[in-house]
């Protein structure tokens, strides 16, 4: 039976009469990834402070590990590690200097646990080095190392590759893997980077408007991401009309002024083609492609926007 790491129910949060977060319900298991995906202002921040303790719900309740956060709060966050907005740093104080004072805030008695876990993140040729004189990518990897230092059993990550070269979230990747495999975690990651997520979840909880609008395992989604043509052209209506009169039952959408995705009839590219061809309709492209993790978003909350 796979065990419920967190379960919240009716989860929300108000400031005033703005709703940020609307009677969410989600049950995380563990061992999973989660990757938590939504636009600026969907409630994701707000979620996981109210995980973490940092803020407190307006209604809902929520448990950790089974355990209920109004009487046993306190004891249970001490099994969590976090990293929600941007790291909390002391920029006067050196990599070590930081870390040694999470691990003591943390209660891991391991005097050795600063050096294993710089090694983790590639830090320690830089641990005698002021934050302050740290890359913005060294201060985000620092801040990841401060959620590890405590041997979490939950690790709630937000916007963690924030300044982060390709190698580094390459290597991000392969750490949070070997966690959730080997150490049996469970993470909760938020990510504009919605690539990198398909490459990295085993879970997705899309999350509109302060509401939970889908949960999908990556088998999930990946049946629900569909295959379709790309038909690109200056022509669009014209375009339209020839699609409708070849294939009988055509699914399409407009995409944009000059592009079609047309979602069935896929063996039939040629015939298409040659259509297009007889009406003098120029097509500048003419593809069958499959849906990406950033489509199905953009398609399930509504159209394109600022993320």
């Amino acid at each position: 039976m796979n065990e419920i790491v967190l379960q919240t129910e009716n989860l929300t949060k108000r400031y005033g009469s703005v709703t940020v977060l609307d009677g969410v319900n989600v049950r995380l298991q563990k061992k999973h990834i989660y990757g938590f995906i939504g636009e600026n202002g969907a409630g994701k921040s707000t979620f996981m402070k109210i995980v973490t303790g940092m803020s407190c719900p307006t209604e809902g309740t929520y448990t950790i590990f089974g355990k209920n956060m109004d009487s046993d709060g306190r004891r249970m966050r001490k099994y969590i590690g976090s990293m929600i907005e941007e790291p909390a740093l002391y920029p006067g104080y050196s990599v070590m200097r930081n870390l040694e004072l999470q691990r003591i805030l943390a209660g891991n008695p391991d005097t050795s646990a600063c050096e294993k876990v710089l090694h983790m993140v590639d830090l320690a040729e830089v641990k005698h080095k002021k934050v302050s004189a740290l890359s913005m990518g060294m201060k985000q990897r620092l801040g990841i190392t401060l959620a590890l230092i405590g041997n979490p059993r939950l690790l709630i990550l937000d916007e963690p590759v924030n300044g982060l070269d390709p190698k580094n979230i390459v290597a991000l990747r392969t750490l949070l893997k070997k966690l959730s495999e080997e150490n049996h975690v469970t993470i909760v990651i938020s990510s504009h980077i919605l690539s990198e997520l398909y490459l990295l979840a085993t879970d997705y909880i899309f999350i509109h408007k302060g509401k939970v609008i889908e949960v999908l395992t990556h088998d999930e989604l990946e049946a629900k991401c569909r295959k379709y043509v790309c038909i690109k052209t200056e022509q669009v209506p014209f375009a339209l009309t020839v699609l409708d009169k070849v294939l009988e039952g055509a699914e399409y959408k407009v995409v944009s002024d000059n592009t079609i995705y047309l979602y069935s009839d896929l063996d039939k590219v040629e015939t298409i083609a040659r259509a297009f061809m007889q009406q003098d309709i120029v097509v500048t492209e003419l593809s069958v492609m499959e849906q990406t993790l950033e489509d199905y978003f953009i398609a399930i909350t509504g159209g394109a926007g600022y993320v």
